[in-house]
């Protein structure tokens, strides 16, 4: 069934016709997953699971993000396992672990570039990333961070770290890159508080401005520090225009648990639902779900974890839901905006936790 997915663009199917789609994988992923993870069995068994009740995706049984934090789950043998990414966290915290096979990796890289290509174009281009080499080096235990960068790192072509080990602006490497560079689209990727923090403000303190007009600024990871700081999306965008130049925008939103289906946003500001997955905000008081306009808990549904039970999570993000089908950017599909975390829930984006160290 997957294959229907990445013979369509990923953003031209209706309400009805992803409804139809999505409920048809995401049954049988549930039903995968009871039958080859003994742990999710239990859980679905003890919500009262009864696929008979199914009609649609909506009606499946989602369960807490933070459970992979505690447990170890997955729906392949071990030997299986081509590699394990584990989510953000500060000091103390506990980290998830996801398991991924050789077929999920794939997938996910598959849905990651169908996705990224719609909003930045197929061509790969000179890339800069804001971070260091550093957190790229294990293979084979991949940090959320680690795991963005290198699949962001596909688009991208003369890839530099603009940071050195010590996370430090080499701004020499910077110019030189960009004067090698300066006829050409360029992609800059770095998490939403390091770009700030490393980049921006080290600029600003140097009174050095950068030209980048052609630069694509792709940026993911919590705003919980920023806004913090009184600094709202409209003013980060500003500020790195004023300070870099920079015309085009693309922030995102996703995590470990769901790797390859993130929600990117358009020209307008909004963020988008792929036909690879949904965002479904439901009520604190008994997880019924919002109308639009309402904020909720977020629920993300997605059709690529095969090797583990990550296909129905209940986040610990709030958004609303915008509208459906009629973005102004053109593309069908739900459209949200995220409000924040719920109360006490720990730091949770690439971002967020970074910067809890400052």
């Amino acid at each position: 069934m997957i294959d229907d997915f990445f013979s369509k663009n990923p953003f031209e199917l209706s309400k009805s016709e992803k409804e139809k789609l999505l409920t048809k994988e995401l049954l049988e992923l549930t039903e995968h997953h009871i039958d080859k993870c003994p742990e999710y069995k239990k859980i679905v068994g003890a919500l009262g699971y009864d696929k008979s009740k199914v009609s649609s995706y909506y009606d499946l049984p989602f369960i807490p993000v933070r459970l992979f934090k505690n447990h170890e789950l997955l729906s392949i043998p071990r030997a299986e396992v081509f590699k394990t990414m584990t989510s953000s966290g500060t000091s103390g915290q506990a980290v998830s672990k996801i398991f991924v096979d050789k077929e999920t990796a794939s997938n996910q890289q598959k849905a990651l570039i169908k996705i990224m290509s719609n909003f930045i174009g197929n061509k790969r281009l000179p890339m800069l990333i804001i971070d260091s080499p550093n957190v790229v080096k294990d293979r084979n235990m991949f940090s959320a961070r680690g795991a963005a960068i290198l699949g962001l790192r596909m688009f991208g072509r003369d890839c530099i770290y603009a940071l050195n080990e010590n996370m430090e602006l080499n701004l020499p490497l910077v110019e030189e890159f960009i004067e090698k560079h300066k006829d050409e689209n360029m992609l800059i990727f770095g998490f939403t508080f390091m770009v700030w923090q490393h980049l921006y403000s080290k600029l600003k303190d140097l009174n050095v401005k950068l030209n980048l007009p052609n630069a694509y600024l792709v940026t993911g990871g919590g705003w919980k520090k920023l806004v913090s700081l009184n600094i709202s999306n409209d003013d980060f965008r500003k500020a790195l225009k004023d300070q870099c130049g920079i015309g085009h925008f693309v922030d995102h939103y996703g995590m470990v648990e769901q790797t390859g289906c993130i929600y990117a946003q358009c020209e307008c500001g909004h963020l988008h639902a792929s036909i690879y997955s949904d965002v479904i905000p439901r009520r604190a008081n008994d997880f019924s779900v919002c109308d639009i306009g309402e904020k909720g808990i977020i629920q993300v549904v997605s059709v690529l974890p095969h090797s583990y039970p990550g296909h129905s999570l209940l986040t610990e993000d709030e958004g609303i839901i915008l509208g459906e089908d009629d973005c102004p950017c053109g593309r069908k599909g739900k459209y949200f905006k995220l409000t924040g975390r719920i109360k006490q829930a720990e730091l949770r984006g690439c971002s967020d936790t970074y910067a809890a160290k400052f």
